[in-house]
């Protein structure tokens, strides 16, 4: 039986006159955090009726992994820029699939 992943959904909600600024912050996180170690998808979306919306959808090998994530200077230095710019911090879920 092969390892399960673990699947990280991130709603983040920009204040109406930020909408530029953190998408060009949560831009910048895909490309390094694709090569980390353990990252075996990063996809960033926009909801298209509600512009101050972002969803990010990760898979990550295991909980190390996602530890090691959240601990690389890259993401660090993002949620810092990005924590004023929101209407409420990031609700950040973790999901393993079940059937």
């Amino acid at each position: 039986m092969s390892k399960q992943t673990i699947k990280v959904v991130a709603h983040v909600i920009a204040r109406t006159d930020k909408i530029p600024e953190v998408q060009t912050i949560l831009r910048g996180i895909v490309a390094p955090t694709r090569q980390e170690a353990g990252c075996l998808s990063y996809q960033l979306f926009s909801n298209n009726s509600h512009p101050v919306e972002f969803l990010v959808i990760e898979e990550w090998t295991d909980e190390n992994a996602i530890a090691a994530h959240f601990a690389t200077p890259h993401i660090q230095q993002a949620l810092a820029e990005i924590a004023p710019l929101l209407t409420q911090a990031p609700d950040i879920q973790k999901y393993t699939l079940l059937a």
